[in-house]
């Protein structure tokens, strides 16, 4: 009876009302129609004009037609000169316009089981490895509500006792990754690496010499005048630099192929001090890579999986608070690792906004954009109190691709960009299944929607990545075909199991 009680009280406190279903049924069902009406003004605008001109040409008299053909037989000249002026146009047309970029293959590593680090065995090593109370524990909260799940992968020479963090182990360590994928994206494409004309890498924190860039071109013996690219010191976001340097490069080399190589490398990278703000990323970076294979050849389309449609690049760099807001550094005692600023939220927040102002015009509707625009003069001249229109993506893109940074980055986009939890469903699985890897984890969460067979004919992708700088970048992509999981996809043993409930949603559930 009290409960009872309760409910009515509820019920009848005015603060506390359901929401009107009906209303926000209604409020959708309008908001479709107007994007319809919109998208689709052009053509029916057309409509009438098109009925128009061919009533006419139906009524138009045989004898019109026949005075009209002796025209320009006796005008030849200018018949010629307009044909001429035509072909001249079009061919400067074909010579000029972009080269399409295709992705015709990608592949991630999927590290072997003996590399799997479960929490119990994190915090072992941790206490193993002279970390004091304090950092302790605070390793182990960070992992609670990390979304970080038990199978994630560290490197054998990063759990040794003691840990071994020499030049061989980092290079053992980048040689496993990147080959790894590498053999597994030439087996599955049947491509010769003999035939690469491109090579970009990408790798923050390790950048021996010589390059990782040219330990891929000795292990495969690629050709002399390749133009190889190696990427340092970029973050988490290089994946989509990357991306956008080889499809620069495309358009100036014809009909060939360009690799890129996302990784990361954590080796010699891992934090053995106390420092709180350097001991977050121990936590949430684990081992991973992928291998991209891009051609602008046009033969290659039938067997593409993707185009790619645009990419946007955000770099806030000259604001010294993003510039420091992930920095390497030494603490006071001489150990090396990275420090994450309490700012770091915001600042990726002010990068997104400027990096989907830039993005916005290109990919959504010109419905959301009018209804953007109309807001905006409403704020500036009218009612400067209220809220700015945020633009419904989802009318953009079919999949999301939100780097997996860590829990907060994706909550903080999915409420931002107002997605479903079907959106982000990708990126949290990423982060559980194999943690932060980094630039390439954009690629293991387009790997899961494949596996999930969610790709359709037509779909478009958005990958967004951020990174140190600070940065926040962009890539859009466009499905060719119905696609299907690759041969090597990282989830394919396992996607049965997903999604599941990580252990950071049920800490939420309960506070």
């Amino acid at each position: 009876m009290a409960s009872g009680g309760a409910v009515d009280e509820r019920s009848s406190s005015p603060n506390r009302r359901l929401p009107d279903f009906l209303q926000s049924v209604n409020l959708k069902y309008v908001k479709l129609g107007y994007h319809y009406l919109i998208t689709h003004l052009l053509t029916l605008l057309l409509l009438p004009l098109i009925a128009v001109v061919l009533l006419e040409a139906i009524q138009t008299d045989p004898d019109d037609v026949r005075q009209l053909w002796l025209h320009l037989q006796y005008n030849l000249v200018s018949v010629v000169s307009l044909s001429a002026l035509l072909v001249f146009a079009t061919t400067v047309y074909l010579l000029t316009r972009p080269r399409s970029v295709y992705l015709v293959e990608y592949s991630c590593y999927l590290p072997p089981p003996e590399l799997k680090a479960p929490f119990s065995a994190f915090m072992a090593h941790s206490k193993a490895c002279g970390f004091d109370d304090s950092a302790l524990e605070f390793q182990r909260k960070i992992l609670e509500r990390s979304g970080l799940g038990e199978e994630t992968y560290v490197p054998e020479s990063v759990y040794a006792i003691p840990p071994q963090p020499t030049m061989a182990n980092a290079r053992s360590e980048a040689e496993q990754v990147m080959f790894g994928a590498l053999d597994n994206l030439f087996t599955s494409t049947g491509v010769n690496p003999k035939e690469i004309g491109i090579l970009v890498v990408n790798c923050s924190l390790f950048n021996p010499t010589p390059s990782l860039s040219a330990m891929i071109i000795n292990k495969y013996k690629l050709r002399g005048n390749i133009k190889s690219y190696n990427l340092g010191g970029m973050g988490c976001s290089a994946g989509v630099i990357s991306v956008d340097l080889a499809s620069k490069l495309l358009q100036a080399h014809r009909a060939t192929y360009a690799v890129v190589v996302s990784t990361e490398n954590m080796t010699q990278n891992w934090y053995f001090g106390n420092r709180k703000a350097m001991l977050i990323p121990n936590c949430l970076f684990r081992v991973g890579g992928a291998a991209v294979l891009l051609s602008n050849r046009a033969s290659d389309k039938r067997r593409a999986k993707y185009e790619l449609v645009h990419t946007v690049r955000t770099h806030r760099g000259a604001d010294d608070r993003a510039f420091r807001c992930v920095f390497q550094e030494q603490d006071d005692t001489g150990k090396t690792g990275v420090s994450l600023s309490k700012d770091l939220m915001a600042i990726a927040g002010e990068s997104l906004k400027i990096n989907i102002t830039t993005l916005g015009p290109l990919v959504l509707p010109i419905s959301e954009q009018l209804l953007f625009f109309a807001t905006l003069v409403l704020k500036k001249f009218f009612k400067p109190k209220i809220k700015p229109y945020i633009p419904d993506f989802k009318l953009a893109f079919e999949h999301f691709c939100i780097h997996a940074g860590g829990r907060a980055v994706i909550d903080e986009l999915e409420s931002n960009l107002q997605l479903e939890p079907i959106h982000v469903e990708a990126s949290r699985m990423t982060l559980h299944r194999f943690g932060n890897t980094s630039s390439s984890s954009i690629w293991y969460e387009l790997a899961y929607i494949e596996a999930k067979g969610r790709i359709r004919k037509g779909h478009r992708i958005w990958q967004i990545a951020f990174g140190s700088g600070f940065k926040c970048n962009s890539a859009v992509w466009k499905s060719l075909r119905n696609v299907k999981e690759s041969v090597h996809n990282p989830w394919k043993d396992c996607i049965d199991r997903y999604p599941v409930v990580t252990v950071d949603q049920v800490l939420a559930g309960t506070n």
